[in-house]
Parts: structure tokens; C-alpha cells; sequence
């Protein structure tokens, strides 16, 4: 929760105050008194902390666990605790991507490929290449396994069998921002051609249009940030997927800033 309110604190005006409005507490110091060892969350409190931090999925999972834990009377409550932390740890670690892994962000084809190939167990690199809705070749489909095993982002267990190693991946923006912006060119605009391609019960895409100012931005591009988090959450809670998904954001100046009138 500190880590939280610091985030927020950090990228724009944030308080204890709000942080408590929003998890519903009466006690606008309440939860800073959590974080400094002062008090302690229930169970029934964990859930409106969560839902201010906008925690789902695993991470809600791990939080609650967080709380047993800190909460637990006996060693074997602790302990039971303590395992299921390092389960969902070990099982939803995110992986964040460096220089090393430049290539994974030369095209929409390897962050693709390494989503559908676990989903097609001994599927040939033609049948998957058949799946995608864009085009690309066999031979492509089998160069993009061979760099994402070599590099780690998939595991071969079998012949033509694949399973992820992480459930998650996240550019690093410090070390790969040109490859990261060619990928956000890319897929903008497959983004533009699926208007026309695929029936709006197939894809969702929507805008509106606003007045902003430097604060107003730095707010909405923070709950972006948060959105596209509890997103991936999400989708990480089931494991019956079929089907691969492009999700993008766009926020971005029309006009030029107009100076105050004095």
C-alpha cells in the first residue's frame, strides 16, 4: 500500500485523505497508520484497500495472502500463508523486457506468436501462421519460435509444443523505447484496418474528445497506467484462452496548447 501511495504521490497530486475516500474509510489517516505498523487490515478492510488500489487478479490474490500473513496467530497460518504468496509469485512473475531482447519488439509477430503457440499444442508452424489474421509465413512463425525459446520468452516441451515461461511481459521503457515506439506504429495501425475487418462483436473501439490541461493529463495518463494493469490481471485469471487480442490506448494532443488570456 506505501509502494501505492508513493506511485501516486509521486506522478501527481495524491493524499491519505484520498487514498481513504477511496477505499471508503471514515479515518482519512487510517491507512497510513497500516503502513507505518500502527494498525493493522482485517480481512473485510483488505477488500476496500484493494479496490482503491484497483488490485485484480493475481495481484488481489497476492494482497490478500499479504494480509493473512501480517494477520496470522499461528506459525502454520503463517507459514500456509507464506506458500501461496510464492506460488502465485513463481506463477504470474512478470518479465520485463531489456536491450538484450530488442528483436521481441520488431514486429507484431513475436509478442503474437509467443500468446497463440501454447494455445495450439503440436500445431506446425503452417497452421499457426494460418491462424493469424495478418499475414505471415511458415518460415517467419518458425524463426519467431526459435528466437522466443532462445531468449526465453517460450520453453519447447514437447516437439511443436510451447508454454510460456512468464505469464506476463512489459517493455522496459529506458532500454528499448525506439523498438517499443516502431511495435505502437504497427499495431496503431492494424488497429485501423480491424475497423473495417472484423464485425463490432469482434473488437471494441472507441474514443472521445477533450479539453485538457498539464494536470488533467498526467491524471488521466496515471489511470491508464492503472487500467492497462488491472487488464492484464484479467486475462491472466482464466486459462481457457483461444484466441489472441491487441489492446490499444491512444492519448494523444489535436491541437496546439493556447496561451492564457491575461
Amino acid at each position: 500500500m506505501l509502494d501505492f501511495y508513493e506511485e501516486r504521490k509521486r506522478t501527481g497530486a495524491f493524499s491519505w485523505r484520498e487514498f481513504a475516500k477511496r477505499a471508503g474509510f471514515k479515518s482519512p489517516n487510517y491507512l497510513k497508520l497500516v503502513c507505518e505498523y500502527k494498525s493493522s487490515l482485517s480481512l473485510v478492510k483488505m477488500e476496500q484497500a484493494a479496490r482503491a488500489m484497483d488490485l485484480a487478479g493475481y495481484e488481489l490474490a497476492y494482497f490478500k495472502e499479504m494480509v493473512k500473513f501480517g494477520n496470522a496467530v499461528k506459525d502454520s497460518a503463517r507459514k500456509a500463508a507464506l506458500l501461496e504468496m510464492d506460488r502465485i509469485a513463481c506463477e504470474h512473475k512478470v518479465r520485463t523486457v531489456d536491450a538484450d531482447a530488442f528483436r521481441f519488439y520488431d514486429s507484431w509477430k513475436n509478442p503474437a506468436i509467443r500468446e497463440l503457440a501454447p494455445m495450439m499444442p503440436g500445431a506446425k508452424p503452417l497452421e499457426m501462421a494460418k491462424a493469424c489474421n495478418q499475414e505471415i509465413s511458415a518460415e517467419e512463425v518458425r524463426d519467431s519460435l526459435a528466437f522466443l525459446v532462445k531468449t526465453g520468452f517460450l520453453k519447447r516441451e514437447s516437439e511443436n509444443t510451447y508454454a510460456q515461461t512468464e505469464k506476463t511481459v512489459i517493455g522496459s521503457k529506458e532500454s528499448v523505447p525506439i523498438a517499443i515506439r516502431a511495435m505502437h506504429k504497427e499495431m496503431v495501425s492494424l488497429a485501423g484496418i480491424a475497423i473495417d475487418k472484423f464485425p463490432v462483436d469482434e473488437r471494441h473501439i472507441t474514443g472521445v474528445t477533450l479539453g485538457l490541461c498539464e494536470e488533467a493529463y498526467a491524471r488521466i495518463s496515471q489511470e491508464l497506467d492503472l487500467f492497462i494493469r488491472k487488464v492484464t490481471n484479467i486475462a491472466a485469471e482464466y486459462e481457457n484462452i483461444n484466441q489472441v487480442y491487441r489492446l490499444n490506448l491512444q492519448l494523444f494532443p489535436l491541437t496546439k496548447k493556447v496561451e492564457e488570456k491575461k
